[in-house]
């Protein structure tokens, strides 16, 4: 399994990534390890914003990559109605994206 996910940071910011290991990354990111990513380290993580679960990694990796490509304000819609992310990328249908509503951000920090 893969997630996308979107988190939230301190400065209202968001961060956009995908793993194949949702707690250990989200765990990561929230205690600033080694392997958290560089924007993360320096822009405290408050939560997860949104989270997608796929079978496949080509499509989390194309999906990761068309999320950080949105504006703010579109990626705020995406975060407020998931369910409706081929609808924001009908080009990857072919995938089974669905929203996970199951991993909490506490679970995982």
């Amino acid at each position: 399994m893969f997630w996308v996910y979107i988190l939230l940071c301190e400065n209202n910011s968001l961060y956009t990534g995908f793993t194949d290991d949702i707690k250990r990354r989200i765990h990561s990111h929230y205690h600033r390890l080694k392997s958290a990513a560089k924007y993360t380290k320096s822009h405290r993580v408050c939560g997860l914003a949104a989270l997608w679960k796929t079978n496949s990694e080509t499509a989390a990796r194309k999906l990761e990559f068309r999320i950080k490509r949105l504006e703010k304000a579109k990626k705020l819609l995406l975060i407020e109605k998931p369910e409706q992310i081929l609808g924001f990328f009908p080009e990857l249908s072919e995938y089974e994206i669905l929203p996970d509503r199951e991993t909490k951000f506490e679970n995982c920090i």
